[in-house]
């Protein structure tokens, strides 16, 4: 009963912690925005951004430093929680008395420990293993000739009445308590977090090995409250046991005797132990095993184990060693004695969340892989080779005037610039600027009325430089390639219109971050425009901090007499990310 109280415990336990994770979780996905699409699938993934420095130590920040400025591929290795936990379950000993399960009255156990991951495959784990292991035989013994236990002086011993052939041999049934301290340190190998078609699994499988120390007391119920041996021919009675069921054998067992054990058991030795609180053996002690772990939560998951522990070298953990040889020399049994603890453990990820992702063993290596595959932030790509058969600065995708002389000023449409819009282009209109009421004209772009003086020339006009915004990803100042191809038609329009000037205007005002990073998004597109295609710089207008949406920089055609500076001083350079 009491061991049922613990298990729904431990449940209720995993309730209440994990509820208000799963809140947190569902309310922190980011939505309503096209531009987060990539974004939310890569911070999904692996609940962590590869390029934030806040989870890389101190010892490897020169490998991120490097792989930041693209000079190494690899991504450093961030810090990860520490794992922590506890649980209970069912105790057995593998030995030459057949155990008692749980449901029997038989063996329990609990544990702790603590856990950590070095890698995403391997981790580290140091557990503290408390055990009682419980044995009933069901068939009766007469191999006691050599146990101190079953035929020694502490009590009224079981009488072996002789060594001849015939001589009556009184039966008797082996039990155990056996009682245990164990402290392994393993080595833990994950199998299912690196996957190929899905981002994360929610259930972790692993295998491991273990070095330990194992403490055990084994006692025996070899006498009633009075301190004399049991009758076992009166409980069990004159049938022979091949017509009883074993069940019903330890039934009658069970009523029949009392739960004191307490007879020390034979040691290792030969010996009994001095006294009924004898001291514990010590053996070194490998074990293995393997679990699953269900992730509830990235902090809480739930696992079930199973581990197996050899002793070295020991067959008494349940206190019998001696095979069923009632006359002749002593002889041992040829198997040692094991362990198997089944258990179900409740664990926590413990750790900042803000400096530290859950343990590597939950994370899966190759979802930044991917993620930069199809969404990249940090991946670099070649300039984009756009075609532009005519040269005239527009390419074919969106050139309505395919084919148009070298040389020749176009509009925004790759067209041919037509100043007075009398349908001849400015290259062969003789007359430039012929007025309305002159038109229709002929072939040369000469109307009707006379030409004013002054009307064959004309001074550009700077309306032919489209007017539009650059949005940019939250907290980055990169020029992707969506927005190159939107400045290569701008610089289309200025290298046509040689005498105008832009204004790039930066919005974000709401605080001092806001404005400094307006500047840097206005300055990366000027250096832009002038590295990439030979803009003067002189020839922008560098305005930022202006009221709008935070994320977006705007462009325009100067107005006529419209000055202003094209290099601005950056006004709190110190808020600047690495």
């Amino acid at each position: 009963m009491v061991n049922k109280k613990y298990l729904l415990l431990a449940g209720l336990c995993c309730a209440f912690a994990t509820q208000p994770v799963f809140a947190q979780e569902s309310q922190s996905q980011p939505t309503g925005s096209a531009q987060w699409a990539g974004r939310d699938m890569t911070y999904r993934g692996q609940n962590y951004d590869v390029m934030d420095s806040n989870y890389v130590p101190k010892y490897r920040m020169d490998q991120h430093r490097k792989f930041m400025n693209h000079q190494y591929f690899f991504p450093a290795k961030p810090r990860n929680m520490w794992e922590i936990g506890f649980g209970g379950g069912l105790y057995n000993v593998i030995g030459d008395v057949p155990s008692l399960m749980l449901w029997q009255g038989g063996g329990y156990g609990f544990d702790v420990h603590v856990r950590k991951a070095w890698g995403y495959v391997i981790s580290t784990r140091l557990e503290y293993n408390y055990g009682v292991g419980k044995g009933q035989a069901w068939q009766q013994s007469e191999n006691y000739r050599w146990n101190p236990a079953w035929n020694g002086a502490e009590i009224a011993s079981y009488q072996f009445a002789g060594n001849a052939t015939g001589a009556t041999v009184e039966p008797v049934f082996y039990n155990y308590k056996m009682t245990s301290h164990q402290v392994n340190l393993d080595l833990i190998a994950t199998a299912n977090n690196i996957r190929f078609h899905k981002a994360r699994t929610g259930m972790s499988v692993y295998g491991f090995l273990g070095l330990g120390a194992l403490m055990y007391h084994t006692m025996i119920n070899a006498a009633d409250a009075t301190d004399q041996p049991y009758n076992f021919s009166d409980i069990i009675g004159n049938t022979p046991q091949i017509y009883e069921n074993r069940k019903d054998i330890r039934s009658k067992l069970k009523t029949a005797m009392d739960k004191t054990y307490e007879s020390e058991a034979e040691n290792e030795n030969g010996r009994r132990y001095s006294g009924k609180n004898g001291g514990y053996t010590k053996k070194f002690t490998p074990s293995l095993g393997v679990g699953m772990a269900f992730r509830l939560s990235k902090r809480v998951n739930l696992a079930i184990e199973d581990r197996l522990s050899i002793p070295w070298d020991d067959d008494l953990l349940d206190g019998q060693r001696w095979a069923e040889q009632v006359y002749g020399s002593p002889v041992q049994t040829q198997n040692n004695d094991m362990i198997n603890y089944l258990s179900l453990n409740l664990n926590f990820n413990i750790g900042n969340k803000k400096k530290a992702i859950e343990p590597l063993y939950w994370i899966n290596p190759l979802d930044y892989a991917y993620s930069e595959l199809n969404s990249p932030r940090h991946m670099l790509l070649p300039d984009p080779v756009l075609p532009d058969a005519d040269g005239d600065g527009i390419t074919d995708q969106f050139d309505k005037c395919p084919g148009t002389p070298a040389g020749v000023a176009v509009d925004s449409h790759g067209c041919p610039m037509d100043t007075d819009g009398d349908g001849v282009p400015d290259f062969r209109d003789k007359q430039l600027i012929t007025p309305t009421e002159c038109q229709p004209v002929d072939a040369d772009g000469v109307g009707k009325c006379p030409c004013p003086e002054g009307c064959g020339t004309a001074a550009p006009t700077c309306g032919n430089i489209g007017s539009g915004a650059i949005s940019f990803d939250m907290n980055s100042s990169k020029i992707r390639p969506t927005m190159q191809i939107q400045l290569a038609t701008m610089a289309a329009q200025m290298q046509a219109n040689p005498t105008c000037k832009v204004v790039i205007t930066g919005a974000g005002n709401g605080s001092k971050l806001q404005q400094q990073r307006s500047w840097d998004r206005v300055n990366a597109i000027i250096e832009y425009m002038s590295e990439k295609h030979g803009i003067d710089r002189n020839r922008f207008i560098f305005q930022y901090g202006q009221p709008g949406d935070a994320n977006s920089v705007m462009y325009r055609s100067a107005m006529s007499g419209e000055e202003g500076p094209a290099n601005v001083a950056p006004p709190f350079p110190n808020l600047r990310k690495d």
